[in-house]
């Protein structure tokens, strides 16, 4: 005889298999995607005081250079931008993620009290996991503004030439712009094209302002 149950083999009875995995899939995706956000936050912040520091003390540099033809000049220039950047870097950052970390530490004793004791322990010690690091991110941004400001110090550093110091000077800091440029667009997943160019005429930008004003204001008197 023949039996009147349900077959598992039946098309009827299929498991959507498929769906399944695409839905674990992409919930682990999604999860490793959470998580490299998190870990990429100090580095981020690395490459843009990097930028920051390349571009201000090139365009310290050039502003000086633009009245003033001393090598020596320009050397002291640079390394007072240096010193003053990176610092300045450091006691933004440490203010500005220290804040952030006392408001994320506020929320987290918050929502222990809504929670039962066993739960909260468990989701406490996964979340200060996850909390910014203020002394971190600070050192991370003034050696990355001092690496940055390094470039066009070191470029010009050896030149006793006016005119070839300024070209070699220019040539480094583009080819840094390029590099940090297409750095920032892998840590955030951008187009790495478009970002270095953006970096590039931004950093271009500043430099021509900077010896552009300066020239004209020294060559007034003033």
């Amino acid at each position: 005889m023949e039996s009147n149950q349900p077959s598992l083999h039946d098309p009827k009875f299929t498991v959507p298999i498929s769906d399944v995995e695409q839905q674990a899939n992409q919930l682990e995706l999604e999860t490793k995607e959470f998580d490299y956000t998190k870990r990429s936050q100090w580095l981020r912040a690395a490459v843009l005081g990097a930028n920051d520091g390349l571009v201000s003390t090139a365009s310290l540099m050039m502003g000086v250079g633009a009245v003033k033809q001393d090598i020596k000049a320009m050397i002291l220039t640079g390394f007072a931008g240096l010193v003053a950047g990176a610092c300045s870097m450091a006691i933004g950052e440490f203010v500005s993620v220290y804040s952030q970390l006392d408001i994320e530490v506020a929320q987290m004793k918050r929502d222990k009290r809504r929670v039962g004791s066993g739960e909260s322990k468990e989701k406490e010690g996964g979340e200060k996991e996850k909390l910014p690091n203020p002394v971190q991110t600070a050192a991370a941004s003034a050696l990355a503004f001092s690496v940055g400001a390094m470039v066009p110090l070191l470029a010009a550093s050896f030149i006793k030439k006016y005119k070839v110091r300024l070209g070699v000077m220019i040539s480094a800091v583009t080819v840094a712009l390029i590099v940090f440029g297409w750095l920032g667009a892998v840590l955030g997943k951008a187009p790495s094209f478009r970002s270095s160019m953006r970096v590039l005429i931004g950093g271009w930008l500043a430099m021509a302002i900077t010896f552009g004003l300066t020239k004209i204001i020294g060559s007034s008197g003033l």
